[in-house]
């Protein structure tokens, strides 16, 4: 269903969907009220693009009825990219939309907007679990919606003479003497604000390590997500600056449109953000903060990949754990798109695979463990 209060972007969308063998647009509205009420005529509906600024009723306000109306329902949210529509976009994560796009500000850029409409498929497609029409995603990693109990974690278990298995995915064994990390790295795209929320207030306050989190938001975004993170966690929280030196305690968030990486200058080490090209489609990418982490930390990390779309990641895990560092990822279960985690899972990368409420305990845990 498309609610937006304008008729041509609506129909300018329709266009873009009605191609796809695997969607078909079944309702049309301008409004939220008229959305909650196109439910009980077509009760089929998958998805929900759902604008925010509408007359008679707002997405923000439309979007609890329509979950409530239709539990499990999948609602990606559609504005413009300003901060106010970035703080409603992360309002209505919070309140149980999945994901967003950013919308072209005129008609014009919509219909010669071949990003745009990659961008709307892809999700559209992964958030059914359908698997993402991305370059780079796992086949076969196809996402799910998390049901209402977790499954148990698959954890290699410490120590192991063999990798343990869950299904088809190889686990690598846990260190039995590992060293305490020095930095936490976490990556996460499509579904991840709601995991970062989660994982972030579970951290105990005597991990005082910093954490360098990657999420794929473009400008302004990534500034309130940071500050809703802060809340969340009790700890200082901010878009990470060029230069600026690591210090213990707080999160540092990738700027949209800027690579987040850190490099070790004298004694200390300092975040450097760049332009260059983008990687697995995406500035900022995970895989160039694992690499420079790995680089810069050795074996004294742990790195954290949460639900998304695509497979970044997966490569640049692969230098953290060959430099002796441990990656776990959230299972498929509990992720809104298994696309990242699973790459990563897939790879054998993984020391375990959690459910979203067993992340933040993992790294308590793994922290406070850990030798000196």
């Amino acid at each position: 269903m498309l609610v937006d209060d304008s008729a041509v972007i609506r129909g300018l969308i329709n266009r873009m969907i009605t191609p796809e063998p695997d969607m078909e647009v079944v309702a049309s509205v301008g409004d939220g009220h008229r959305a909650v009420e196109a439910l009980d005529r077509h009760p089929n509906i998958d998805v929900v693009l759902l604008d925010i600024e509408m007359p008679v009723m707002d997405g923000l306000t439309a979007l609890p009825k329509l979950i409530e109306k239709k539990p499990g329902l999948k609602v990606i949210m559609a504005s413009t990219l300003t901060l106010e529509n970035a703080e409603v976009s992360m309002k209505a994560m919070k309140l149980g939309a999945v994901d967003y796009i950013p919308k072209p500000t005129s008609t014009r850029e919509i219909s010669g907007g071949q990003d745009f409409r990659d961008e709307l498929v892809s999700k559209v497609r992964a958030v059914c679990g359908r698997g993402a029409s991305v370059p780079g995603a796992v086949p076969g990693a196809a996402p799910a919606a998390a049901p209402a109990t977790a499954q148990p974690a698959a954890t290699a278990a410490a120590p192991a003479k063999k990798p343990l298995y869950a299904g088809d995915l190889s686990l690598r064994p846990a260190s039995a003497t590992h060293r305490k990390p020095q930095i936490i790295a976490v990556g996460s795209s499509t579904g991840g604000p709601q995991a970062l929320f989660e994982v972030m207030n579970g951290i105990d306050p005597g991990v005082q390590l910093p954490i360098m989190l990657t999420q794929h938001m473009p400008p302004k975004f990534t500034t309130i997500l940071a500050q809703h993170i802060q809340q969340a966690a009790g700890r200082p929280c901010a878009e990470a600056q060029d230069g600026e030196a690591l210090q213990p305690g707080r999160i540092y968030v990738a700027p949209g449109d800027f690579h987040m990486t850190v490099q070790v200058e004298g004694t200390g080490k300092v975040i450097r953000l760049n332009q260059d090209p983008p990687e697995n489609f995406c500035r900022p990418a995970v895989d160039p903060m694992f690499r420079s982490i790995a680089a810069a930390f050795g074996d004294r990390v742990l790195g954290v990949v949460l639900t998304g779309m695509g497979s970044d990641g997966a490569k640049g895990g692969k230098v953290l754990v060959d430099g002796g560092a441990t990656i776990v990822a959230q299972d498929e279960a509990s992720s809104v798109v298994w696309g990242m985690p699973g790459a990563a899972a897939h790879a054998g990368i993984c020391t375990a695979l959690l459910p979203l409420t067993e992340v933040a305990g993992y790294i308590n845990k793994y922290v406070g463990e850990g030798l000196p």
